[in-house]
């Protein structure tokens, strides 16, 4: 046990846990949205308990992960038809899956917000998804799991050591970074979602921010697979250019915000002027 709390595996923790929710950005913001097909009153129950169960299936999937990485990167399978090749193994195919779905998602949702008619029965529908809503919240979070997973590996045990075998000192600490960043999901997955509710408008900036997110899992797992469209190798969005590109997303929505604000303001005061003279 004494080998457990050491300087360096302490601090070791607290970068795993920083890790977790830098990459764990993304993921709370789909909960958000996601949770949001739930009826009102189970969107809260729905949210921590999407965010539990995959907190143990994200422990689950560390193990399987740090005794089959060897197979979860070997090439399943490989094609080459002249203007588009590449090679897929089980983490590209998540990675890519994964990317493509949050992409669909996040388009569906911004047509649905865009459309002036909506389905009657929609009540009906919603009161019988709050285990399906469950299901793709944990489904989702696992998909975005392998890479914090992989990165924490890495982080712990070094390059080398991403191939063999981890210490159980090393597992234990993997494990607690995951429940330690489970928790603080847990408590900030309300938050955020009542401060998209109060602000409506950030709700769109938080679609168009998980589009680029679908993106970025897409444009990764075509690295990951070695993927070439008409000769030209498919690269990774960078995470510098993904937080670059949110903020300003983040800058332009304030801006116009404030804009809105001040027309707005401009026009009750043309309004009232024109009263008064009358």
């Amino acid at each position: 046990m004494s080998e457990i709390f050491t300087l360096a595996n302490l601090s070791t923790l607290v970068m795993l846990v920083l890790l977790q929710a830098v990459l764990g950005f993304d993921n709370l913001l789909y909960i958000s949205l996601e949770s949001k097909r739930a009826p009102k009153e189970s969107q809260s129950y729905v949210r921590k308990m999407g965010i539990g169960v995959a907190i143990i299936l994200r422990i689950v999937l560390l193990f399987l992960l740090v005794n089959l990485i060897a197979y979860v990167q070997n090439d399943l399978f490989s094609f080459d038809w002249g203007f588009a090749s590449g090679h897929f193994n089980l983490h590209t195919l998540i990675v890519l899956l994964g990317g493509a779905f949050i992409l669909y998602t996040a388009v569906k949702e911004i047509w649905h917000m865009m459309s002036p008619i909506h389905d009657i029965n929609e009540g009906e529908k919603e009161s019988s998804t709050v285990r399906s809503v469950i299901t793709m919240i944990v489904v989702m979070n696992l998909v975005f799991s392998f890479d914090s997973i992989l990165s924490a590996m890495a982080l712990v045990g070094g390059e080398e050591d991403t191939h063999g075998v981890f210490s159980t000192v090393d597992i234990i600490i993997m494990s607690t970074a995951i429940i330690i960043g489970g928790m603080l999901m847990i408590w900030l997955a309300d938050k955020v979602s009542e401060f998209l509710q109060k602000n409506r408008l950030y709700e769109v900036l938080g679609l168009f921010v998980l589009f680029i997110v679908g993106i970025m899992l897409i444009t990764e797992g075509g690295e990951l697979a070695d993927l070439h469209i008409a000769g030209s190798p498919i690269e990774k969005m960078s995470k510098t250019t993904f937080y670059f590109v949110i903020g300003v997303l983040i800058v332009i929505d304030l801006v116009q915000s404030k804009y809105q604000k001040k027309l707005i303001a401009e026009e009750q005061q043309a309004i009232q002027a024109r009263e008064r003279n009358k």
